[in-house]
């Protein structure tokens, strides 16, 4: 027994040790998010709907993805057919929902996959026998707009279109914001003062006004928005990367790296910038709430993409405008308010990933 023994303790002590490896910052705020079961399962909920939206085509379309007719196999979802292809007399694009054609289909041997909605976003279908705007029924699941547009398809394409637009402008403005607060934050004096009143000067401007003004001038557009939203965008959250960078740049760190003959712009990109996003990824969501919201206004009082490009706030404007028609007004303000809250679940989450002290404060707490 003792000679077992022995072996055993001997074997243990010639096993060569395991070195415990810390996970690095990014997986440790990554494990704390996930332990924020709320914002988790919105991320989740959030990236699932989006690449739903962004395979739109595939879920709500008015054409077929594949046709077998006559022994061939044709693919108008990629290709544009025109109707003598399926037995029509004009060369004109065929029309999929024509009763006609689906006749054509339907013969033996022939046969047409069409997607689960086969409505696009721009599709009229003229031969529906219900007055527009239409209730919801069993061709069209949650009714049509005053123009006989499937509600779903558009309220699908207009999440897609608002979530697009969201990304773009966070993107933008993040950036500007960064570059902007870098610089006055790190260098401070005299351009921090000049850089300050500048902001001041320039946020004052009237942004409304600025927007009817060049979409009196200009075609109103996805670019033009991008562009105009994006001058106005960064000032906000410039402040708070100016506030970082003004208490960071007084680290130990910083003199170390100046001692080691670094310059200003590696200092502030390679030690200073990874030390200050602390705020510039916590109001990453709430950005993109402001950006969907401010698209959704525009779009509500005329000002945003133009008609037929989908769009949550012109289906709003129907609902106003059709107020016996409460499926438009219902849905639309449903799917808006669930977009919305999901990012506001995500960024109170991410705020706590990153906030070492709520989280260590929420864990003690599950602990007792």
């Amino acid at each position: 027994m003792s000679r077992a023994r022995s072996r055993a303790d001997l074997a243990a002590r010639t096993e060569p040790v395991r070195a415990f490896v810390s996970p690095s910052p990014a997986r440790r705020v990554w494990q704390r998010f996930r332990k924020q079961r709320l914002g988790y399962w919105s991320l989740i909920v959030f990236l699932v709907a989006f690449a739903a939206s962004l395979a739109g085509p595939l879920w709500s379309n008015d054409k077929p993805v594949v046709v077998r007719y006559d022994g061939h196999l044709y693919f108008p979802m990629f290709k544009t057919y025109p109707e003598t292809a399926f037995g029509g007399d004009f060369p004109t694009p065929a029309d999929y929902l024509d009763p006609y054609v689906r006749d054509r289909f339907s013969k033996p041997g022939n046969f047409a996959l069409y997607p689960p909605n086969p409505y696009y976003y721009d599709t009229l279908n003229y031969f529906s026998k219900l007055p527009n705007p239409a209730p919801p029924s069993r061709d069209n699941w949650l009714g049509t707009d005053d123009r006989g547009r499937d509600l779903f398809a558009r309220l699908l394409y207009g999440f897609r279109v608002s979530v697009e637009f969201a990304l773009v402008l966070t993107l933008i403005g993040t950036v500007l914001g960064i570059l902007a607060g870098a610089v006055q934050g790190f260098f401070g004096g005299r351009t921090d003062i000049i850089g300050q009143r500048a902001i001041e000067i320039w946020s004052a401007m009237p942004e409304l006004y600025l927007l009817i003004i060049f979409a009196s001038i200009f075609e109103p557009g996805f670019i033009l928005l991008i562009v105009l939203l994006s001058l106005f965008g960064w000032i906000g959250l410039s402040d708070y990367v100016r506030a970082e960078f003004l208490r960071n740049r007084t680290q130990d760190y910083v003199r170390a790296a100046r001692a080691m003959g670094l310059s200003n712009w590696q200092i502030m990109w390679r030690h200073v910038l990874p030390n200050s996003l602390t705020p510039v990824i916590t109001f990453l969501p709430f950005r993109m709430s402001g950006a969907i919201l401010s698209l959704t206004s525009l779009d509500f009082l005329g000002l945003g993409v133009p008609s037929p490009t989908p769009s949550l706030g012109e289906l709003l404007a129907q609902g106003k405008d059709n107020l016996d028609a409460w499926w438009i007004s219902l849905f639309t303000f449903g799917v808006l308010v669930v977009l919305l809250l999901l990012l506001t679940f995500m960024g109170d989450a991410l705020r706590n990933a990153l906030d070492t002290r709520i989280s260590d404060a929420m864990r003690a707490g599950g602990n007792q």
